[in-house]
């Protein structure tokens, strides 16, 4: 991991933005490569989508609709031990899940004067579940307790068809499906099945629809770049990163393990250590370099942390580490320090913080109740994490009786000749005209 060294400097927020370690992403030219791919979907539907199984994931002739049946049946090859842990994590999620949803407000303005703000779900979603470098059934459930604690009443599920079974999905992606109660499972991956949730295959039966949620690779947040506006997406989600701010008080044996953890996702996984001590810092890379060697994807870890992306960040103060943090934006940042809380207090960007030395990020990927799928990218300075809330539209139900609305008639008229709109004046002041001689509306 390279070094970036901002001791004794004064920065900006400008400058900040500026250092903060970032992976190198050309998101313009995979948007120009999957357009074809989400333009031929959307012309020739089910004759593209199976095109692109052969093309992209070396299957032919499978079913693109996966049968219910076959849904339900996949528990039987799903381990004891798995199917306990994912009924604890559905559990956990679907309780911390129905708290994001907001109680009906209602605002009084007196009598007969009367706003309701209500949150509606959407009426179908479209859940995408990644199968490439590793299967992640803990997703689909984030994404479909997500959706069905808003009140969504229709999920689909999209996710690539696996050459090693029969051209179904990856048999996880299964397991959480069913466990969840999701039946609408299609065998379609990459850009070919955000385009197919946009716009619909109608032979296949699956519908167009309403938002589209779900981790993928950078095509699959190309492909979701395209179809918005179309549809709904949750984000244009990059691949996973981890910033932790850590001092001299730490484990650095805990540090290491838990950037070594995310960049086993992915070569472009981020992990950055922000601290401001150096002593603490090569510790943790005598740790990062003892374990990495033995994990299991240890080549991919060693292009992960020794990309552009990662990098140890050392600052003069643990405040100081939090303005880095803010500037970066993580998608999961850990606080391991003498004063958690302090930190704590001076962060405002961030999609997932985790405290102490005892809530690994880990935690949260898979058993801590909250939801995984984060901001990704620095956007965690503008959007939020996935959860009930992704799937809700905030609605103002607005009623006014007569009375009510003869109260605020004059200020109305005087606001609508502002604006030289008088037909607006016009629309309330009909309410009030005489119909017939002695005769009110």
């Amino acid at each position: 991991m390279r070094t970036i060294d901002l001791r004794g400097q004064h920065l900006s927020r400008a400058d900040l933005l500026r250092l903060v370690p970032r992976a190198a992403l050309d998101m313009g030219t995979a948007v120009d490569r999957v357009r074809p791919l989400v333009d031929a979907v959307r012309d020739r539907g089910e004759a593209a989508l199976r095109e692109q199984a052969r093309d992209f994931d070396g299957v032919e002739g499978h079913a693109l609709r996966v049968p219910a049946g076959r849904i339900a049946a996949s528990l039987e090859t799903c381990p004891p031990e798995i199917r306990a842990a994912l009924e604890l994590l559905i559990e956990k999620l679907r309780r911390a899940s129905a708290a994001q949803v907001p109680a009906e407000q209602i605002t009084s303005f007196g009598d007969g004067a009367v706003i309701r703000q209500r949150w509606q779900p959407m009426g179908r979603v479209g859940l995408y579940a990644p199968g490439g470098k590793a299967a992640y059934p803990s997703s689909v459930i984030m994404n479909a307790v997500a959706a069905q604690a808003a009140g969504v009443p229709e999920l689909a599920l999209a996710s690539p068809a696996q050459a090693d079974n029969d051209g179904l999905p990856h048999e996880v992606v299964l397991w959480a499906a069913a466990l969840a109660g999701v039946d609408e499972v299609y065998a379609i991956g990459g850009a070919g099945a955000i385009a197919a949730f946009a716009h619909g295959v109608e032979s296949i039966g699956l519908a167009p629809v309403d938002k589209i949620s779900g981790p993928g690779n950078v095509f699959v947040a190309a492909a979701k770049r395209v179809v918005n506006g179309v549809v709904g997406i949750d984000s244009e989600a990059g691949t996973t990163e981890i910033l932790v701010i850590a001092d001299d008080t730490a484990d650095p044996r805990f540090v290491a393990a838990d950037l070594i953890s995310q960049a086993e996702h992915d070569e472009a996984a981020a992990s950055v250590l922000v601290t401001d001590s150096a002593d603490f810092a090569e510790r943790v890379l005598a740790e990062i370099a003892q374990r990495s060697a033995g994990t299991r994807h240890v080549e991919r870890v060693a292009t992960a942390l020794g990309g552009p992306q990662s990098a140890v960040i050392l600052v003069d103060d643990l405040a100081t580490a939090a303005r880095v943090s803010d500037a970066y934006g993580p998608e999961h940042l850990e606080i391991q320090t003498r004063d958690d809380e302090s930190v704590l207090a001076g962060i405002g960007d961030a999609g997932a913080i985790f405290v102490g030395a005892y809530t690994p990020v880990s935690l949260g990927d898979y058993l801590a109740g909250s939801n995984h799928v984060l901001p990704t990218g620095g956007t965690a300075r503008f959007a939020s994490g996935l959860g009930a809330h992704t799937f809700l539209r905030p609605q103002q139900v607005i009623s006014y009786d007569r009375a009510a609305l003869a109260e605020v008639e004059q200020p109305l008229l005087a606001l609508a000749a502002a604006e030289g709109l008088p037909a607006h004046g016009e629309a309330v002041s009909a309410r009030f005209e005489s119909t017939s001689a002695g005769e009110q509306a």
